[in-house]
């Protein structure tokens, strides 16, 4: 299907934003929109393989509710008729909440998660459950990479980020606790945003971390990731849904972080080229080295993670006959076997990066860092390195990834803008600057 609006543009690659206000200005309905997807969706998933559950006739009816509520004269809602792809972590009331493992299979909630009721409040509705990781960790699904289905789509919100990365959502939810949507958006040439942790309400997902999980989102451009996000918050935290245009260039600090040295050749040369892009564009972009602290952050990140694992996860773990596979498995019990004091530091070391963070900061608008060690790796036995991301997801700080070219492989390459906590308008004007200074094409086939 071609379906086109008076742009001529197909209904599939329109933004979020454009989407919305299409249905709501009725130059098309929620439900032609939805049809476009799903054809779109019949094209390529059996190559791409992003939904873990997607009942057609039951996306159609969701997108003909939309429009009765418009054509009722109701309030549409900032999101009205927005079909969204939700990681397969959140529960949704009456449809199949798995987390990726069979421990979890037939698992129905009988109510949804806080953030899927604020979605369906302003308008949206859930198109389809997309594939994650076995329980949000490292072990993969079946997602392959719009780009090249040879490789890695990144995880753990793979579906997620291949289904907006492909055209068959405008938008979607995953979750991050060390790099599980900057990576994937990054590998998959979209827009990842983890907002400050716990500005979007978590609760009804599935937790493996409760110190590190946080949501995210996936969208096409940096303001549909504002658009979706603003109606999410929390009661208390505030985001606009319109990003300011910036009356002057950022103030950057470009970040190489204690692991540059796991970056390939190709996402070091990428990283430096966009410094120089950037400053030639006129930001003021003066290359820094993080704190010596921060050199113990990867180490926490991994010991609050296990710690946190076993406790969550630590009964399935021992069930027989196995029901998680054997690196989950080992990861519990490395979190058993480490010591309540070790634990403990780690939980202090965070609040201490948190706060150096904020000082090193203070000069800025927002960082720069890669989002990746590089292109997505050509093997579907694992999902990538997340070790650029796990500092700024320890901190709870906000991050945005954006496209900004390919490397070697032909497969996309991302730039990371991370800020200070609380400081998200910041970080995603900073974000908006920097990506209308490259010029990204996007998936299409």
């Amino acid at each position: 299907m071609t379906t086109t609006t008076d742009t001529d543009k197909p209904l599939h690659e329109l933004s979020l934003r454009k989407a919305c206000r299409g249905i709501r200005d009725r130059r098309f309905t929620a439900a032609s929109y939805t049809e476009a997807l799903l054809a779109r969706i019949a094209a390529l998933d059996g190559e791409i393989q992003a939904w873990t559950w997607l009942e057609t006739e039951e996306a159609l009816r969701a997108a003909r509710r939309c429009d009765d509520r418009l054509r009722s004269g109701a309030e549409p809602g900032p999101l009205l008729g927005a079909p969204i792809g939700v990681k397969d972590i959140y529960a949704t009331a009456g449809i199949p909440t798995q987390m990726g493992s069979p421990a979890f299979a037939g698992h129905v909630p009988k109510e949804s998660a806080a953030v899927i009721e604020r979605l369906e409040a302003h308008g949206a509705f859930v198109m389809g459950k997309t594939v994650t990781t076995e329980c949000a960790f490292l072990s993969p699904g079946k997602t392959r990479n719009p780009w090249n289905p040879l490789h890695t789509p990144g995880g753990s919100s793979s579906g997620s980020a291949a289904a907006v990365a492909a055209g068959f959502v405008p938008a979607a939810l995953g979750t991050q606790t060390n790099g599980s949507v900057i990576r994937p958006a990054a590998y998959c040439g979209v827009i990842g945003y983890k907002p400050t942790q716990g500005m979007i309400p978590i609760e009804g997902a599935l937790t493996f971390s409760q110190t590190l999980d946080q949501v995210g989102v996936f969208t096409r451009g940096v303001e549909d990731a504002a658009w979706l996000a603003a109606p999410l918050v929390g009661d208390g935290a505030k985001l606009s849904a319109v990003i300011p245009v910036r009356p002057l260039p950022p103030r950057l600090a470009a970040v190489k972080t204690p692991v540059w040295d796991q970056a390939e050749e190709h996402a070091q040369r990428n990283f430096n080229e966009n410094i120089r892009t950037l400053r030639k564009a006129g930001a003021d972009v003066e290359e820094v080295e993080l704190p010596g602290i921060f050199d113990q952050a990867h180490r926490a990140v991994r010991t609050i993670m296990t710690v946190e694992a076993s406790l969550n996860l630590g009964e399935l773990s021992l069930r027989e006959p196995p029901v998680l596979s054997a690196i989950l498995r080992d990861f519990i019990t490395e979190g058993r076997q480490t010591g309540a004091l070790v634990y403990l530091q780690a939980l202090k070391l965070r609040l201490a990066l948190k706060e150096e963070l904020e000082r090193f900061l203070g000069k800025f608008d927002a960082l720069i860092t890669p989002p990746a060690t590089g292109e997505a790796p050509a093997t579907r036995e694992h999902t990538g390195n997340a070790c650029f991301c796990s500092i700024w997801s320890l901190c709870g700080a906000p991050a945005v990834t954006i496209p900004v070219g390919f490397g070697p492989r032909g497969l996309p390459l991302g730039l990371q803008i991370a800020g200070s906590e609380g400081k998200d308008g910041e970080v995603l004007s900073a974000a908006r600057w920097c990506e209308e200074r490259f010029s990204f094409p996007g998936f299409r086939r």
